[in-house]
């Protein structure tokens, strides 16, 4: 019988709801997992174990007790949550060492959807702070790692969430993406990564997010693992059954006409050459896209030469609201500090100009993707970077960066543009997007460091994504 975690999180579920294996029986089993692997991958800021075995007892009694179709979808499923969300009992502490880390008093609106589904939260992983950044290092805690490599970063900013399901220390995890923030570190730990379209998954919203950027998604080994976190994510299509997500893996895509593309809108500001790994992905990605009966042909896309600073200034307006005691701002880090900064001085007609800009990016961008099915990319224009790399501050033997990070924001800021040029306008066209891992750089799946591709599909497009991605072997 294999380990419970070398099940895919479908099967794992199943084994769960049939009684199979205990609630308290996964937990524990994942648990030890995380205490055996974490202090090197740093994938966990908090390991919250007497609760989950509690909460993971009281789903055994649910399952004693009631019909098999009457359980949550998820039910007794282990899983964790960035440490961006609030989770009942536990500090929430945004990555920041600028902030008091107090106790949440109630679950967020993600947390109490998905333990309404019937999960086991086991604890909280690490993220940039105020999740700002495509890499997951910060002043409260160890960096995350990357499982196939430790001395690369695992991503940002679920990088946390995306190394413990990639180590098997989670089944699956549910993430938010705001600029990449699902896709980039799923591309980075050789995972399926699903960004949905805009307003799909209300429970992962932010208040604080004026261009409503940031939505919530799978992070999975698979597909038809995404699928079903899909499942519990997002209301059932109108006319179709609980479990839509999952039930139409078993369907053929139809043909598709694909537009395969590497223009980018942080080319004119910040000028970049994919790395050959990122072209061989991509190249990759065309071949199995062909061989399964697919059309691709290139796509020239012309995007809107003020993008960046548009999009820099959304993208930053909640940290310049963030409450910090002016005394804690010295405790920032250098990125953070200057954005802040630059966010106060801006005025709201600033803010106000940029989202404009921004919803006409939008509709000319969608526009332009309209004359395919769906727009091919590689998913990274970089292997994964290593742990303090974007900082200034990696050491050539992986360890942990030194508490006096490197000041250069705006290199900072320039080297994650130039590793996931890719990324942000998906969010800013509040279009579905995937990630699969369909290269390793030794040569075999496993092998070396992971490199994917990215599609980008209409609004509703997430299970037409989904079904792609299993159809191409993920």
């Amino acid at each position: 019988m294999a380990e419970l975690h070398d099940l895919s999180a479908v099967a794992l579920r199943d084994s769960l709801r049939k009684g199979e294996v205990s609630s308290a029986e996964a937990a524990a089993h994942f648990l030890g997992r995380i205490e055996r692997h974490n202090p090197l991958l740093g994938a966990f800021v908090t390991v919250t174990a007497e609760q989950a075995m509690d909460t993971a007892r009281a789903a055994d009694t649910l399952r004693s007790s009631a019909p098999v179709d009457e359980l949550p979808l998820l039910h007794g499923m282990p899983l964790a949550f960035k440490d961006l969300t609030d989770v009942a009992g536990v500090a929430t502490s945004h990555g920041s060492a600028a902030l008091e880390h107090k106790p949440a008093v109630s679950d967020g609106p993600l947390v109490a959807h998905l333990r309404e589904a019937g999960v086991i939260c086991l604890g909280k992983t690490q993220v940039p702070e105020f999740g700002l950044t495509a890499y997951s290092e910060n002043r409260v805690a160890p960096p995350s790692r990357n499982p196939h490599a430790p001395s690369r970063s695992s991503g940002g900013s679920s990088g946390g969430s995306a190394a413990a399901v990639a180590a098997k220390l989670l089944p699956f995890a549910p993430g938010t993406d705001g600029g990449g923030s699902i896709r980039i570190p799923a591309a980075a730990c050789g995972l399926v990564g699903l960004k949905p379209g805009r307003g799909l998954v209300p429970a992962g919203e932010s208040l604080g997010d004026p261009a409503r950027l940031v939505v919530a998604g799978p992070l999975a080994r698979s597909a038809a693992d995404a699928a079903l976190m899909m499942d519990a994510l997002a209301p059932s299509p109108a006319g179709t059954r609980d479990g839509a997500y999952l039930a139409a893996m078993e369907q053929e895509p139809p043909r598709l006409r694909i537009g395969v593309t590497l223009d980018s809108p942080w080319s004119g500001t910040f000028p970049f050459t994919p790395d050959q790994e990122a072209l061989d992905a991509l190249r990759t990605g065309e071949e199995l896209l062909e061989h399964a009966g697919h059309t691709l042909s290139d796509a020239a896309i012309r995007y809107d030469n003020r993008y960046p600073d548009a999009f820099t200034t959304a993208w930053t307006a909640p940290v310049g609201a963030a409450r910090i005691s002016p005394h804690r701002e010295a405790l920032l880090a250098p990125l953070t500090r200057t954005f802040r900064r630059r966010a106060q001085q801006r005025s709201a007609a600033k803010l106000n100009e940029a989202l404009a800009l921004l919803r006409q990016f939008q509709r000319d961008t969608v526009t332009q993707y309209a004359q395919w099915d769906l727009m091919l990319m590689p998913a990274l224009a970089q292997t994964p970077r290593p742990v303090g790399w974007f900082t200034g501050t990696a050491h050539g033997d992986g360890r942990w960066p030194s508490a006096q990070w490197a000041g250069d924001a705006d290199g900072d800021y320039r080297k994650q543009c130039e590793f996931a040029p890719w990324s942000s306008m998906v969010n800013v066209c509040g279009l579905p997007a995937i990630t699969v891992p369909v290269h390793w750089t030794g040569g075999a799946p496993g092998q070396g460091l992971p490199m994917g591709i990215q599609l980008v599909g209409p609004k509703g497009s997430e299970g037409l994504l989904l079904r792609v991605a299993c159809q191409l072997g993920f």
